[in-house]
């Protein structure tokens, strides 16, 4: 059977101190693409990302640039090493715009720039302690809209941010709403309810006010039509035109990502092979759960990337 490659690029939660520090010693790439970040953000990215303290990359200011560098540093790796030719793409949240970066619809300097704003703007959209999510195993999409709908009191929010694997939702809001579906969700059977590590509460009506400043931002970005098709987390379909892409990302950070019928329209698209181009294996975990047929690799550690590149 041909293969049939499709990529997907992670989002929040697959940072962690020390990534790709076994990969930067191998290929230059890496250390090449950090450098280039850390021009566009006057920092030192890499120097976050190797030596922390975990706090301060668990950020979203910080995390998001450091998973787009990072993710777009094996990229480069698998393309100036392999003959690995991928016909789809997708990223889960934040990883939109890698999958955008690589597909060369957005310049990565243009990329850098966009997701640490996009950092900043989510976190100032909902000061810190405020916002919740929590990740809810075990109960179906059906009965998880309607604990979040009952969980709320007054002006609260509260929805389902990522529909990540069949049976697993996030679902995200203001804190106290959160709190009290957690507690509701174990009385109605679910196997895991538990709030995340996470410093802002994505895909939820509170982004509207970075919605607001990120469309603004985007206006003066040039994008082009990406030359390997893009799936998109809003609509599940590919990225048609520039202007479909700004809209795109706007609308994304108040809806939620529909993880599972993406990757159910991987395979509708026939694609037969997904490699989770980026640091983490979370991306793999879900889509083993959505797709138990579907080949899969990753590239999070030397060991594994060596490993694909060995065998393509």
């Amino acid at each position: 059977m041909t293969k049939k490659i499709g990529f997907v690029f992670p989002g929040q939660g697959s940072q962690a101190i020390g990534m790709l520090a076994d990969i930067a010693k191998e290929y230059s790439e890496v250390k090449t693409t950090f450098d280039e970040a850390s021009t566009v953000l006057g920092y030192d990215l890499w120097c976050v990302v190797q030596e922390g303290p975990a706090e301060m990359l668990d950020r979203t200011v910080y995390t998001q640039p450091a998973l787009l560098a990072a993710s777009f540093a094996i990229w480069r790796i698998l393309k100036n090493h392999s003959t690995i030719q991928p016909v789809l793409l997708a990223g889960h949240s934040l990883g939109e715009y890698t999958a955008l970066v690589c597909a060369e619809s957005l310049s990565f300097q243009d990329g850098i720039t966009l997701v640490a704003a996009r950092g900043e703007y989510m976190q100032e959209a909902v000061p810190l302690g405020e916002g919740a999510l929590a990740a809810i195993i075990g109960l179906n999409d059906d009965v998880v809209r309607d604990l979040c709908e009952q969980s709320v009191l007054n002006n609260e929010v509260l929805a389902p941010a990522n529909y990540n694997s069949t049976g697993q939702v996030v679902i995200a809001g203001t804190k106290a709403a959160v709190l009290r579906a957690i507690v509701l969700a174990k009385e109605k059977g679910a196997r895991l309810a538990k709030s995340l590590p996470v410093s802002v509460p994505s895909h939820c009506k509170l982004m509207k006010p970075a919605s607001q400043k990120l469309e603004q931002l985007l206006k003066s970005l040039s994008i082009k039509q990406p030359i390997i098709p893009v799936i998109n987390n809003v609509d599940v379909l590919p990225y048609e035109t520039p202007e479909a892409i700004r809209d795109g990302l706007v609308r994304q950070l108040y809806h939620p990502v529909r993880w599972v019928e993406i990757i159910k329209k991987f395979e509708t698209l026939g694609i037969n092979t997904i490699i989770e181009c980026g640091p983490g294996k979370v991306l793999t975990g879900l889509v083993k759960r959505i797709t138990p047929d579907m080949e899969l690799a990753q590239t999070a550690d030397l060991n594994s990337l060596q490993t694909l590149l060995v065998a393509e």
